[in-house]
């Protein structure tokens, strides 16, 4: 059995963000449990100019190989208006092959635990074809759990991350043998 590979995407872009934090303390949980990831901070690349901008995706961008290179993704995401942050759209919206068959778990944080930018981003994920999991973790007011380590979550939190993660690695592993074996074909 070969290792999948992960990509955590940190979605916030603001510049006094928790997001990072956040991502990182879930790229570390997936060390914890033996697997490895790339994280993939939006703050810290730049996409086209949307005019350039076609259906189904466009050219490729600097993160275009390592968003195809996944076989899942843990998306890190603050609730901005009861949704998901621009920047994090434009990165779905210039890329659709790389995300196509891949499942998905979200990592949500904000007041509510940013469960509808979570309810948000699993019918947009859905038109690309993303299996996002079941579970999915929204972590409330997070920035209380900030310390000079980073990130400290209270807890229950990395447990129910965790469960999170194993439902990813299943559908990961799934959807990897089938893209292989069986892929889909649109007619």
């Amino acid at each position: 059995m070969t290792e999948a590979n992960y990509a955590v995407i940190a979605a916030s872009l603001r510049g006094e963000r928790m997001g990072r934090a956040v991502a990182d303390w879930a790229t570390g949980r997936i060390a914890a449990v033996g697997m490895t990831a790339d994280l993939i901070d939006l703050a810290e690349i730049s996409l086209p100019d949307d005019e350039l901008l076609q259906p189904g995706g466009a050219g490729p961008t600097e993160i275009a190989p390592r968003i195809d290179r996944a076989d899942a993704y843990v998306i890190v995401t603050p609730e901005y208006n009861h949704s998901y942050p621009a920047g994090l759209k434009r990165a779905i919206d210039w890329h659709y092959r790389e995300w196509m068959f891949k499942p998905a778990t979200v990592l949500s944080y904000g007041v509510q635990g940013g469960l509808l930018a979570t309810e948000h981003l699993r019918g947009v994920l859905a038109e690309l074809h993303v299996v996002t999991t079941r579970r999915g973790v929204g972590l409330t007011t997070p920035w209380y759990d900030l310390g000079p380590a980073g990130y400290a979550p209270p807890d229950g939190v990395a447990k129910a991350f965790d469960l999170a993660l194993g439902e990813l690695a299943w559908w990961a592993e799934t959807l990897r043998h089938a893209r292989r074996d069986r892929p889909y074909i649109q007619r």
